[in-house]
């Protein structure tokens, strides 16, 4: 029995110094203060590019089927529906871009190998950008977030770092940039680039310069989000729950909403009822 204890003993010994020296190896000193809570700085709807107003004022670069797929969107908004706004009207989560676009709280994790990002919107949304030097991996399940690979840059020569640039690939959809509908293309090979950094007039600032590739797009689209970390202590997290509480429902190709008394009803003008072939529709 005591020789047996003993090679535990030596075996958690053996163990904790391995993940000492995991940990001295992760020089927090090298990269940037990213914790807290951060929240977008811009007022009004989240959209893709917040200097801009939201569906056709963000003067996207659209080709001509897709400025009239978001034409459509609006069209429908308009009228009481949703239009491609698939995050409002199945609580599909958003996908990059629109996951950077600061619906809710964000959280930054930063670990040598990967960076977190977490967002809470319509559900945890958690996204790795992997920063252990891998390459672009042969087959990759296509995700609403995609797949993230980075860097961490030094961009000014004092040993610490300050820029994280990432690109992401390996999409799934249907996707759009805000909850305009504003369309990405329905092969989803975005490629997404991202350069987020501090402000440097200011530390409490969090800049993301992304950049959209996009077979939807007539030429490469940026804009610039900005984030401010929270000064509260112990900020409030909100949890969201789309599926939980969403009064929304789809049948067929028509999203209705159910009412207080638990009937369907209308989410715009003039839509039909659903197909009830599959009921007896007969009344005692």
């Amino acid at each position: 029995m005591l020789y047996r204890q003993s090679i535990g003993v030596l075996a958690f010994v053996g163990y904790l110094s391995l993940s000492l020296a995991g940990a001295s190896a992760f020089d927090d000193n090298k990269y940037p203060n990213l914790a807290g809570q951060w929240l977008r700085t811009d007022t009004g709807t989240p959209r893709f590019d917040p200097s801009k107003p939201s569906g056709r004022g963000q003067q996207a670069p659209l080709t001509s089927e897709y400025q009239a797929m978001l034409a459509a969107s609006l069209a429908d908004q308009a009228n009481g529906g949703q239009g491609n706004w698939n995050s409002g009207a199945r609580c599909l989560p958003p996908g990059m871009p629109a996951t950077m676009n600061g619906y809710n709280s964000m959280e930054i994790v930063v670990l040598p190998e990967v960076t977190y990002v977490m967002v809470e919107h319509d559900l945890p949304i958690h996204r790795r950008i992997y920063t252990d030097g891998r390459d672009w991996p042969a087959a990759v399940e296509p995700t609403f977030q995609g797949y993230s690979i980075g860097r961490w840059i030094d961009s000014s020569a004092t040993g610490h770092y300050d820029v994280l640039e990432a690109e992401t690939r390996f999409f799934k959809g249907p996707r759009s940039y805000d909850n305009s509908g504003l369309p990405l293309h329905k092969d989803n090979q975005s490629i997404i680039r991202e350069r987020i950094f501090f402000d440097k007039a200011d530390p409490s600032i969090l800049h993301d310069e992304i950049t959209i590739i996009d077979n939807a797009l007539t030429r490469p689209w940026s804009a610039l989000k900005t984030y401010a970390r929270s000064p509260d202590k112990y900020p409030i997290w909100r949890e969201e729950n789309c599926p939980g509480i969403t009064r929304l429902t789809k049948i067929g190709n028509e999203i209705y909403f159910k009412g207080a008394d638990d009937n369907l009803l209308p989410t715009r003008k003039d839509q039909p009822p659903p197909d009830l072939k599959y009921f007896n529709r007969a009344r005692p």
